[in-house]
C-alpha cells in the first residue's frame, strides 16, 4: 500500500490547516486539545478546516483524554462522530480502541471500518501500548485498516526507530506505517532511513510567539498555546520528498 513520501500534519483548528496548506502538506489530521494528546473536535471546527485545507483531511475520533479501552456508551459516541466527521466533509477518520489487555478490540475496530463505508481508518499511537504490537498490526491489516501511526513504542520515532523497522516490514503492502513523535525537518531524513519508513505524521508546531510572555496562563497551569508553522511544514514536506 502506497505510503511513500507523504506528510501528514496534526491540527487543531481551521488555522493550523489554513498552514499546513500553505506548506504543502499532503494530509492533515484534525483533532481538537492537543496539549492532552487531542479529542474529537466539534463538526464546526471540521466544516471550518475542511474550507482551508484542499488535501486529504481525517478527523481523529477519540471522546476523551487517558487510555484507549471504550466503555459501550463510549464506542456508541465514536461511532456517531464517525458518521458526524464524515457528513462535515472528512475523507476519513483516525481511532484507537483496545481491550483491557492492551490488544486491539477487534469488534470495535471492524464496526468503525464498516461505519467508514470504504474511506480510510488509520489506527493511532494506541498501538503504542499495546502488549504485542506486531499481533496488533496484523490484526489491523486483517480488518481493512489503511494506515497506523506509531513511535515504535517509545517516547520519540528516533527512540524507537528499531520497533518501527520492524513493523515498518511486516506491514509490507498491507497498510502504511506512518512515523509519528518528536519528527521535525531537521531529523526526518535520518529517521526514514533508519526505519524504511516513507510517511510521517507531526505538529510541525511552535509556541505562539504572542503567549510567550503570557505569565498568567502558566500560572494557572493552562499552558502555553502551539500553532503549526507552515515554514516547518515546507521544510518537512521538502525533507521527506528528497528521501522518496
Amino acid at each position: 500500500m502506497s505510503g511513500t513520501g507523504t506528510v501528514e500534519i496534526c491540527v487543531d483548528g481551521p488555522d493550523g490547516a489554513a498552514a499546513a496548506a500553505a506548506g504543502g502538506a499532503d494530509r492533515i489530521e484534525l483533532c481538537a486539545a492537543l496539549a492532552v494528546g487531542g479529542v474529537t473536535p466539534g463538526a464546526g471546527t471540521i466544516v471550518a478546516a475542511r474550507r482551508r485545507f484542499p488535501g486529504a483531511l481525517t478527523v481523529l475520533v477519540r471522546p476523551r483524554p487517558g487510555d484507549f479501552v471504550a466503555t459501550p456508551g463510549e464506542l456508541e459516541a465514536i461511532l456517531a462522530d464517525v458518521d458526524a466527521a464524515l457528513s462535515a466533509g472528512a475523507d476519513g477518520v483516525t481511532v484507537g480502541v483496545l481491550r483491557d489487555d492492551r490488544t486491539v478490540d477487534l469488534d470495535a475496530i471492524a464496526a468503525i471500518v464498516d461505519r467508514s463505508e470504504g474511506r480510510p481508518v488509520t489506527f493511532h499511537r494506541a498501538i503504542d501500548v499495546c502488549a504485542d504490537p506486531i499481533a496488533a498490526l496484523d490484526v489491523l491489516a486483517s480488518l481493512g485498516v489503511a494506515r497506523v501511526l506509531t513511535s515504535g513504542g517509545a517516547r520519540t520515532a528516533a527512540d524507537g526507530a528499531d520497533r518501527l523497522r520492524r513493523l515498518v516490514e511486516r506491514a509490507g503492502d498491507r497498510l502504511v506505517v506512518q512515523a509519528a513523535a518528536g519528527i521535525r525537518s531537521g531529523n526526518v531524513a535520518a529517521l526514514l532511513a533508519a526505519t524504511g519508513a516513507r510517511a510521517v505524521h507531526a505538529s510541525a508546531s511552535a509556541v505562539d510567539a504572542a503567549e510567550r510572555s503570557n505569565e498568567a496562563e502558566d500560572r494557572l497551569g493552562f499552558g502555553r498555546r502551539r500553532r503549526t508553522d507552515p515554514e516547518e511544514v515546507r521544510a518537512l514536506v521538502e525533507a521527506v520528498r528528497a528521501t522518496a
